[in-house]
């Protein structure tokens, strides 16, 4: 059965709910190889073996949100609150650009007020001035209105990553507060595509009560609003939150269930969006130490190294263990370079690594 879907997909051809919740069910390691290197080839044909970087910058761990999952939720009082200087977020951003990425990623936790729009505007603006436009600038700030998006969008961000985190409304409903919508996040995705940012989404996968079908509604749910990227990674506890308190500590069988899912997902991904660009989640490592890599050749085509100063690290923990809080930029560089070089795929340095979906799709 798997080996006809596999068939069907490399012919093109659209898969269905369940064949989709299959792929994700494999749990027989020779089909699972199987549906990896399929999803490598079509990556290999679609968007090549390259991996672009997108220094990470998290530039403040203050969120007015309260997701029941993510470690910086607002009710979490264990939290040392942290808010960058314009100047340091400027300065991560240009290490960035001299260190050859082609793009840095601005994230930060939720925050709607004039006073931080207007600081992520000027920063924008300043890192844009710097490096004469050359550095890709994607922002992952979570919800605001659609002026605000295009005040960033004119200051000269390119890609915007909302994760809308399940398609599922009862399941959005089980893991946030009740005034947290999903019909607002949707529109928000709507109000980004109007914009004309690159726009990227994805969702966590295998939180608690969540099925393959779940998933693969998810991914068509990706496909259906024409997604140009898409950032998701395995859902892990963090011990100081009400989802967390549920879970306890992942076992070391658990960690490789939860990856080997983490990595079907991505590959799906690909089999079924083929052209846009998908990034292997720092959660992966969190689960395995090589499950970036892994996830570059499951599919994924983008790394994002964080370029934040150490010091700020272990304040923006979303989830547990979280990997590199240690390591200095230079020496993940350095360290994530000789790592991927090492599968086999070169570095796509002083490239921005625009999404090729993106780029057909506004060339129509």
């Amino acid at each position: 059965m798997i080996d006809s879907i596999l068939n069907k997909a490399r012919a093109g051809e659209e898969l269905s709910v369940e064949e989709i919740a299959a792929l994700l069910s494999i749990d027989n390691e020779a089909e699972q190889q199987a549906l990896f290197d399929c999803a490598y080839a079509i990556k290999e044909e679609q968007v090549g073996k390259v991996a672009y970087f997108r220094g990470l910058i998290e530039c403040s761990n203050i969120c007015m949100k309260d997701c029941y999952y993510c470690g910086i939720r607002r009710s979490n009082d264990k939290v040392d609150r942290f808010l960058m200087e314009e100047d340091e977020i400027v300065k991560e951003a240009l290490w960035a650009y001299e260190a050859e990425y082609g793009s840095c990623v601005i994230q930060s936790g939720e925050r709607q007020d004039e006073n931080y729009i207007s600081m992520i505007e000027r920063v924008v603006r300043r890192i844009s001035e710097r490096t004469g436009g050359e550095l890709g600038i994607t922002l992952s700030l979570g919800e605001q209105t659609e002026e605000t998006y295009r005040r960033w969008k004119d200051a000269g961000a390119h890609r915007y990553l909302l994760r809308i985190e399940t398609t599922n409304p009862e399941l959005y409903a089980r893991i946030h507060p009740e005034d947290h919508r999903m019909d607002v996040r949707k529109e928000c995705l709507k109000s980004l595509r109007r914009c004309g940012y690159q726009v990227g989404t994805g969702v966590m996968i295998g939180l608690p009560g969540q099925t393959m079908e779940d998933l693969a509604h998810d991914i068509l749910f990706l496909q259906s609003i024409d997604i140009d990227m898409v950032g998701m990674g395995p859902y892990i506890p963090h011990s100081d939150t009400p989802m967390g308190l549920e879970v306890p500590t992942y076992s070391e069988a658990q960690k490789k269930t939860a990856l080997n899912l983490g990595l079907r997902m991505i590959a799906v991904t690909r089999i079924v969006l083929k052209d846009i660009n998908i990034a292997a989640a720092t959660a992966l490592q969190a689960l395995e130490y090589t499950g970036r890599e892994q996830g570059l050749k499951c599919g994924a085509n983008v790394i994002m190294p964080n370029v934040t100063e150490t010091d700020y690290r272990p304040k923006y923990q979303l989830y547990d263990n979280k990997p590199c809080l240690d390591e200095n930029s230079s020496m993940c560089r350095g360290c994530l370079s000789g790592r991927i070089k090492g599968i086999g795929e070169t570095i796509g340095f002083n490239k921005r690594g625009d999404s090729l979906h993106f780029r057909n799709r506004v060339a129509e």
